[in-house]
């Protein structure tokens, strides 16, 4: 390692209590140059309750993700997904090995010859949005958040899209208070067999549209802590999850919502689903809503309002006929067209 140099403290950082400051009180390890270590403040450091002396112990302890690749002989793995090019500047990246060999680039090569190896991320507090952050990283493990403290995400669209590999993601310490877009955020999880979301705090979100499309491993998904009174977007939030049997939204807010387009359309192990919470006054699309749902044998929408939505097609197809006559003899404002069988 090259010389250490230690530079003082700017006065703007006194005040500041937040753990979320590696930013500002570190400086970056450039390629080629020293790890510099910063004598900060030490009012600061105690009410941050931390006594380390180099970036790479600060954010392993306090700000870094930890995921684990499954690199391919053929094909590079890449395992962090850059939206531009001056994003690599907000990224530090390097192997969780004996001698934590740093690297600048988001991908492994061939080269690099490691069969089984995790990866320590830590990311710049600049970075407000985690859209598309691990798109199509195919050969991703897990991914744990055990270390990370952040409060200032907005945006989780596309955040694990086509993770098609991924088995397993601990969200201990994630926080999600301030983030208002989820569309697509788990799309393509097809290895996804667990995903507890407990800790998920949901109440600026807006859109959740196709947030779980294609979890086909899924069996189980607990969602009765999600708030979504600010949600106006659920289409295809559970769209071919052909596995989920258990499904809890029993909480779910929907006075907001005006699109339902495919919503749980092809969940076809679902036996039971509780839609008692549902408001539909301001729906205008219901469409495929059901889909083969051909477990369903009962469904209570009877506080369901047909008459404001304008798209009903297919909203039952392919459901069994036990459950489609329940329904209507239950609730006979909705239009024939929502009966018909897609093929």
């Amino acid at each position: 390692m090259d010389s250490i140099k230690a530079i003082g403290p700017k006065k703007y950082l006194e005040n500041i209590n937040s753990k979320y400051i590696l930013a500002l009180i570190f400086n970056y390890l450039n390629k080629g140059k020293a790890l510099y270590i910063i004598k900060y403040n030490k009012n600061i450091q105690n009410s941050m309750n931390v006594n380390v002396s180099s970036f790479k112990e600060y954010s392993q302890e306090f700000s870094s993700i930890e995921i684990e690749v499954i690199p391919d002989e053929n094909k590079y793995c890449k395992f962090i997904h850059f939206l531009n090019e001056e994003d690599k500047n907000h990224y530090h990246i390097y192997f969780n090995t004996n001698n934590k060999e740093e690297i600048k680039r988001n991908y492994l090569n061939k080269s690099d010859d490691i069969t089984n190896i995790k990866i320590n991320i830590i990311i710049d507090h600049n970075i407000k949005s985690f859209s598309k952050l691990f798109l199509n990283c195919k050969y991703i493990r897990s991914i744990s958040f055990k270390k990370f403290f952040r409060n200032n995400i907005n945006d989780m669209s596309k955040m694990y899209k086509e993770c098609s590999q991924l088995k397993e993601i601990n969200f201990i310490n994630f926080n999600t208070e301030n983030v208002t877009n989820m569309k697509k955020m788990f799309k393509g999880c097809s290895s996804l067999e667990i995903l507890n979301l407990s800790t998920f705090n949901t109440e600026n979100v807006i859109d959740m549209s196709d947030m779980f499309t294609d979890c086909s491993s899924l069996e189980k998904l607990d969602l009765s802590n999600f708030n979504t009174k600010n949600v106006t977007n659920l289409s295809h939030m559970f769209l071919r999850c052909t596995s989920l049997k258990e499904l809890n939204i029993s909480n779910f807010n929907t006075i907001n919502v005006t699109d339902m387009n495919g919503m749980f359309g092809k969940c076809c192990s679902l036996k039971e689903l509780d839609l008692s919470s549902f408001d539909t006054d301001n729906v205008d699309d219901m469409s495929y809503m059901f889909l083969e749902c051909s477990s369903l044998k009962e469904l209570d929408i009877s506080k369901f309002n047909p008459d404001r939505v304008k798209e009903q097609y297919f909203i039952f197809g392919n459901c069994s006929d036990e459950l489609k006559e329940k329904i209507k003899e239950k609730n006979k404002n909705f239009k024939e067209e929502a009966f018909n069988n897609l093929f």
